[in-house]
């Protein structure tokens, strides 16, 4: 899960890892004046060099930052499965419409993620979409735009309970919201380099008190269904080639 967030002027990306037994990690963070495609692919380069292997299967989870998708497709491959973050998708559709189609819009949307499989929730997302070309086509586009990827989990197979924990970035917004309340009396942020370091420093913190993901017991069956996507992955390409 990779996110950023601002830090009194200072933007600051940072990477929190679930591993197969569904425990949380700070993989990595870096500071810049904005979220563009460098800092973030400078996260992932130095997450790499220090023994993140870019041989391995992993699932992104992202807001849908074109910088995060364009850094991930650098350093892990265009072929790396990315899952949009619901909220902040049904967010950016709700943005567009006027507030007495907020409830129905939303409830709709809600109702195509947490169907079970791939196929149905897929029709549900075009029947909105449709519906939303009749009364708002800027909130049509804006669900159209990444409309796939807000559908990973349910392709690779992943089970309700733990696609509740991964289909959004919430699992690292609720560091940040942690950090703020650790560094909440941090009244000076002079440079970079400080942001960086208290930031570090509050998050391995927070780490202590990291608990196991819901859905954890389908961690084993998430990295199988990435193992045997990559498979078929490969498999596409060299026949391509």
């Amino acid at each position: 899960i990779i996110d950023g967030s601002e830090f009194r002027g200072h933007v600051v990306v940072v990477a929190v890892g679930v591993d197969t037994s569904g425990h949380k990690h700070i993989l990595g963070l870096w500071e810049g004046a904005t979220e563009n495609a460098q800092i973030c692919t400078s996260l992932l380069e130095d997450m790499v060099a220090r023994g993140l292997s870019t041989d391995s299967e992993y699932l992104f989870v992202i807001d849908g930052s074109k910088a995060l998708r364009k850094a991930i497709r650098k350093v892990f491959s265009e072929h790396a499965p990315v899952q949009r973050c619901l909220a902040h998708k049904k967010r950016n559709v709700l943005e567009h419409l006027p507030p007495q189609y907020h409830n129905e819009v939303s409830r709709m949307l809600s109702a195509a993620w947490n169907m079970t499989g791939y196929q149905e929730a897929y029709k549900a997302l075009t029947d909105i979409l449709a519906y939303l070309r009749k009364i708002n086509p800027s909130a049509a586009r804006s669900l159209e735009e990444g409309l796939e990827e807000t559908l990973t989990l349910h392709k690779l197979s992943v089970p309700e309970s733990l696609r509740r924990s991964l289909g959004t970035t919430n699992i690292i917004e609720s560091c940040f919201a942690a950090v703020r309340s650790h560094l909440s009396r941090v009244k000076r942020w002079r440079r970079g380099d400080m942001v960086t370091r208290w930031l570090a420093t509050a998050l391995l913190e927070v780490e202590k008190r990291f608990r196991g993901i819901r859905g954890y017991r389908e961690t084993e069956k998430l990295a199988l269904s990435l193992q045997s996507r990559s498979q078929k992955t490969t498999g596409q390409v060299a026949r391509g080639a």
